[in-house]
């Protein structure tokens, strides 16, 4: 039936977005939007529906604020058409949660038992599932989990070098941005064939929050994140990898404690830490010239994503297909040509005129790694899943 929709809820730490699936082809977007800057005072909201772009100041002090306000659009929107069904991006998964599935009490009391995993997501995760269970009781949720597609990973990819206990409680590596990477893995079989996809890959989400992920033969490898998505490359906010010996040196000389190390490294460091005046990559684009600290943070982003490049071919054992991925890997000319300067002794060959053309294949005619660019769509991968679970996928 053409009334029915499929609403997608995708949660960060200070954003939040959402789409409006129509039923029959799960790429139709009836309704979709972004609430930025949840909590502080500069909020805004962007929606576009019908072609039409709106961008308004919005200040939100929480993640509800959003989902009511949404939920008013919603009714607006839908003219009684149904909502059949809605669909989480829920970041950690833990242990125990390693598919898709139906979200039920038994779910929830596991997910607000690990929230200690992922503090910076669950908590506000939670909150919007219990919202729009009150909003719509009879209507099906579901939790697409973005640890889900790490799950298949080898156990020695998983294994933390910490005492074997703490492995029975749910302490090893997870992995994140799953949602991205089950979109893109499908989309490279789309656009460059099965064999492609079944090759040497690795994918690099690069955004705000930027990890990679390596796949052989369709299945995971490793991955660059690990117990919490503040592992793996330099980001935005997000220190990446650190020497764990910090923690207790910070607290001796700085009477730091957990929780303001935690903030630390998930919100005061990466981009913003090194430069000291922003985590926005075309912001130090325009001042690199002028601005050490600014050239220094975009090298460090280039620098360990090489290094990370190196590591994951050598996880593969070489390398075929190369996707950039995610805001900066999607936009930044500039990035995409600094990270691959250099590893031509893996195959990497960039074509200068194609990547300022933004192509689809940014290497050069012959090369020996095919290097791509595709644009990510976790709220599509998302309506796709709560579709193919519920058994009502039509696209």
């Amino acid at each position: 039936m053409h009334d029915e929709l499929v609403l997608t809820i995708n949660a960060g730490s200070s954003s939040l977005k959402f789409a409006l699936f129509g039923a029959g082809d799960s790429a139709e977007r009836q309704l979709e939007g972004k609430f930025e800057r949840i909590g502080l005072k500069e909020g805004r909201l962007t929606v576009s529906a019908a072609g039409k772009n709106d961008v308004q100041a919005f200040r939100a002090t929480n993640h509800m604020k959003c989902a009511a306000f949404l939920e008013r659009m919603l009714k607006e929107r839908r003219k009684g058409a149904q909502l059949t069904a809605l669909g989480h991006r829920i970041v950690h998964g833990g242990p125990k949660y390693q598919e898709p599935q139906i979200i039920d009490a038994a779910m929830l009391k596991e997910l607000r038992r690990i929230r200690s995993f992922d503090p910076e997501h669950l908590p506000a995760e939670l909150a919007l599932v219990d919202f729009f269970r009150k909003q719509y009781p009879r209507t099906p949720q579901v939790a697409c989990f973005d640890t889900a597609f790490h799950s298949r990973m080898p156990r020695m990819a998983k294994l933390l070098p910490i005492p074997r206990g703490y492995e029975a409680k749910g302490v090893r590596r997870y992995g994140f941005h799953g949602l991205s990477y089950e979109y893109l893995m499908q989309e490279l079989a789309r656009v460059a064939g099965a064999e492609a996809a079944k090759g040497r890959v690795i994918l690099a989400h690069l955004g705000n929050g930027a990890s990679m992920a390596a796949v052989r033969d369709g299945q995971p490898i490793d991955t660059t994140m690990g117990f919490t998505p503040a592992a793996g490359l330099v980001m935005s906010t997000r220190s990446g990898d650190l020497d764990p010996g910090l923690v207790e040196y910070f607290a001796r000389t700085e009477r730091m404690s957990a929780a303001k190390f935690n903030e630390m490294v998930n919100k005061k460091s990466g981009l913003l830490g090194i430069s000291e005046t922003s985590s926005d990559v075309r912001d130090l684009l325009k001042r690199e010239k002028d601005d050490p600290r600014a050239a220094e943070a975009l090298a460090i982003f280039c620098y360990q994503a090489r290094k990370w490049i190196g590591a994951l071919s050598a996880a593969l054992g070489g390398l075929d297909t190369l996707v950039f991925s995610g805001g900066i890997g999607e936009n930044s000319i500039p990035l995409r040509l600094r990270i691959c300067e250099g590893l031509g002794y893996l195959g990497i060959e960039i074509d200068a005129t194609r990547n300022a053309e933004n192509a689809s294949v940014v290497s050069k005619d012959g090369a020996a790694v095919t290097v791509r660019m595709i644009r990510t769509d976790e709220e599509l991968q998302m309506a796709r899943t709560v579709r193919a679970l519920l058994g009502s996928d039509r696209g």
